[in-house]
């Protein structure tokens, strides 16, 4: 077996293990459990998982746990800070508090309150100097701005969408994404599946820039597939679940795109919704290199309850 199809065959065998972990992260996650899953020996698979994630399995999926932690923190307060630590396989509160203040540098009950309602935060604050006043109107400049961002370049609506399959490459980090498409589409181009009506490019994504470290953001960068493919190589396959989304549809530049996303989670809450525990995505519309703008016409996707 050469080295790139070793290669790959490693990736598609991880690839399977970060589904199984992101999906079981409040149940158990043994070295021994997950050797199975990746059908390699657990000494085998142990090196094979820190050579391709430059972390070891325990680190991996502490982060992924303290992550997802955080992300409950932001999105559903409800949760106390105990149920989560147990939730998310941490014998304490003590332990969890340590573990995810060795990671962010505050501890969980700090992270929650910094998340909070910027407004309600501020109506509160006690200033003797009027500077609560000023934070406020800063506060309402931004969220007016975000709120007019999308007025200006795109729109917003509340729709169920139908399972989408999905071919895809995994990749991690904000690096070398665009050479992660020109691999799938060389992958794809002879199979014929460019050519289809209604061709697709998409981007799913298992973690958050505003809360994992850039250079280990895991993405998969996909294709939708009208009818069953066999895959190969680096290519898996994978589904987006049927279900409820906040889709926006932008037409922008590259640099864009980050200001895009917070203006939609800004929609959102302003509308009461809440997140669900699914992915949000990407799909691309055009080649942004072809537009006389050099834009981005592209839905995001932020799955619901």
């Amino acid at each position: 077996m050469s080295g790139q199809v070793l290669q790959e065959d490693y990736s598609k065998r991880i690839n399977n293990v970060f589904s199984y972990i992101d999906e079981h992260l409040d149940a158990e996650l043994s070295l021994e459990i997950l050797a199975a899953v990746a059908h390699y020996s657990p000494y085998h698979f142990h090196r094979i998982f820190k050579a391709i994630t430059n972390e070891t399995l325990n680190t991996y999926i502490s982060r992924k746990r303290i992550e997802k932690a955080a992300s409950v923190l932001i999105y559903k307060k409800e949760i106390s800070i105990t149920d989560l630590a147990f939730r998310y396989g941490f014998n304490s509160n003590a332990a969890f508090t340590r573990a995810f203040k060795n990671y962010y540098g505050i501890s969980p009950s700090a992270f929650k309150k910094q998340s909070t309602d910027r407004y309600s935060k501020i109506r509160k604050a006690n200033s003797k100097n009027g500077e609560d006043h000023v934070m406020f109107e800063q506060y309402i400049c931004n969220m007016t701005a975000l709120k007019q961002w999308i007025d200006m370049n795109g729109s917003v609506e509340v729709k169920e969408i139908s399972a989408l399959d999905v071919a895809y490459i995994s990749h991690v980090g904000d690096n070398n994404i665009e050479a992660v498409f020109e691999r799938l589409m060389k992958w794809a181009r002879p199979k014929g599946l460019l050519d289809v009506p209604d061709f697709k490019m998409l981007m799913i994504f298992h973690d958050s820039f505003k809360i994992t470290e850039a250079d280990k953001v895991r993405m998969s960068v996909g294709l939708l597939l009208q009818k069953p493919i066999a895959v190969e190589g680096e290519v898996s396959l994978t589904k987006i679940e049927a279900g409820k989304h906040v889709v926006g549809r932008f037409e922008i530049p590259l640099e864009a795109f980050e200001k895009s996303w917070t203006s939609l989670f800004v929609w959102l809450n302003e509308h009461g919704y809440k997140t669900a525990n699914r992915p949000p995505f990407e799909i691309y519309h055009n080649d942004f290199r072809v537009h006389p703008e050099k834009k981005s016409i592209v839905d995001m996707y932020i799955p619901i309850d």
